[in-house]
């Protein structure tokens, strides 16, 4: 028997129901609701449930041994389990392997130091611990490793490319958190230095930033001459339709970055004043983010006071009210201008118990303050359900049922 081969048939056994899910008439039904959603059209609410603790799920116990095929059966085990809870998301009729990458990162080891606890916290060992280290840092370029990348790609050809089509990512490698700056500077220098770079060492984290942005904005740039971006490469927390751009689709290289949703948060930045961030990331965030043709900004930090600057972006649409947010006032200052991504707390919502009373008084307060708003609500960063399967599906409904009462 071939090495590895009772993986392949793992992996080609899941593929006929994931397909199966792919071609549910709601797909198609949800594809046209996101994309009039996304191009500030009314539609009924829609709801994403982008986590769902699926390391607690039973079905999220996987078989294969080779590493490159388990990532295949946790992508099929995980999207037939999500396609179960009743959700708006989208699932498309493909499998993806990346490229492998010559050049990723910024040249200097980002360190870990973790708990024995797996899912545990950690402590990053800065890399830039001195000002003077920031000459050890790499500018990024877009270098793809053709070979590893054509091995990868004919190895899922010739498992499985048969049953559905295998789709080449050939993306650069600075992409959502490795592109919007915040994140790796958060790594680099860390959170608490960089907040007091900005009031002693101004002029030297302006040159950082600026080093950081051209950087990313020149591997963007290098992958657009290539080729290389493709209709798979949207990003926008949510389901990447729009009318003004085209659909996702696999093996559809050579796209500019106008075809596609870009995405950047400043999670980081959560605690600097809105003057501060916009001098010291956001000026460095718009050259890279206004080259898409639509963006997303936001993902778990309070914008509450942030939102009057991020509307220098340009082609912005959506705007993410995390749980730290006053959703109220966030929907006075979006208003009908851009999607408002409205993101429970998952420790209100499922991760202990599923107080239903209390789910639907949380979401009635802040979805009544947003109505007139293009409103969609967003599961995520849920740890835990404390193993109960059917919570998020319980939630999901109870969700759809308050927000169509609350948004009427």
């Amino acid at each position: 028997m071939p090495p590895h081969s009772s993986d392949v048939r793992i992996v080609r056994e899941l593929i006929g129901p994931y397909l199966e899910v792919c071609s549910m008439p709601c797909q198609a039904e949800r594809r046209a609701a996101w994309r009039r959603h996304n191009s500030l059209k009314p539609t009924r609410p829609l709801i994403y449930a982008r986590a769902f603790a699926w390391q607690e799920m039973p079905e999220s116990r996987l078989r294969c041994r080779d590493a490159f095929f388990r990532a295949f059966e946790n992508k099929l085990r995980h999207d037939l389990f999500w396609a179960g809870l009743g959700d708006d998301s989208i699932f498309e009729p493909w499998l993806t392997v990346g490229a492998v990458y010559e050049v990723s990162g910024w040249g200097v080891e980002i360190r870990r130091h973790r708990t024995e606890d797996s899912r545990g916290s950690y402590k990053v060992d800065y890399a830039l611990k001195n000002p003077e280290d920031a000459a050890r840092l790499r500018a990024p370029r877009h270098a793809i490793h053709e070979r590893k990348t054509a091995e990868n790609y004919a190895r899922a050809q010739e498992a499985f490319g048969d049953l559905i089509e295998v789709n080449l990512d050939r993306g650069p490698a600075w992409r959502m958190w490795s592109a919007d700056l915040s994140t790796d500077l958060g790594l680099m220098r860390g959170i608490e230095n960089f907040m007091v770079d900005m009031a002693d060492r101004p002029e030297w984290l302006y040159g950082l930033m600026r080093f950081m942005s051209e950087g990313v904005l020149r591997a963007h740039d290098e992958a657009e001459a290539a080729g290389d971006w493709g209709l798979c490469d949207h990003q926008n927390q949510a389901m990447p339709y729009a009318e003004e751009l085209p659909a996702p689709a696999a093996n559809r290289r050579g796209v500019t970055r106008k075809e596609l949703w870009g995405y950047m948060a400043a999670q980081e930045f959560a605690l600097v004043s809105p003057a501060m961030h916009e001098e010291f990331l956001l000026n460095y965030q718009l050259p890279i983010l206004s080259r898409f043709g639509l963006a997303a900004y936001g993902c778990c930090e309070d914008l509450t006071r942030k939102i009057g600057m991020l509307r220098r972006i340009p082609n912005l649409r959506r705007i993410a009210v995390s749980p730290f947010a006053d959703a109220g006032r966030c929907a006075e200052q979006i208003g009908r201008d851009y999607v408002l991504s409205y993101r429970p707390s998952p420790a209100d919502m499922v991760s202990y118990g599923l107080d239903e009373e209390r789910v639907k008084t949380i979401l009635r307060r802040d979805l009544r303050a947003c109505r007139g708003c293009f409103v969609d609500i967003t599961l995520k960063d849920v740890e835990t359900v404390q193993g109960d399967a059917e919570r998020v599906r319980r939630w999901v409904a109870l969700a759809r049922r308050t927000a169509e009462e609350a948004l009427a």
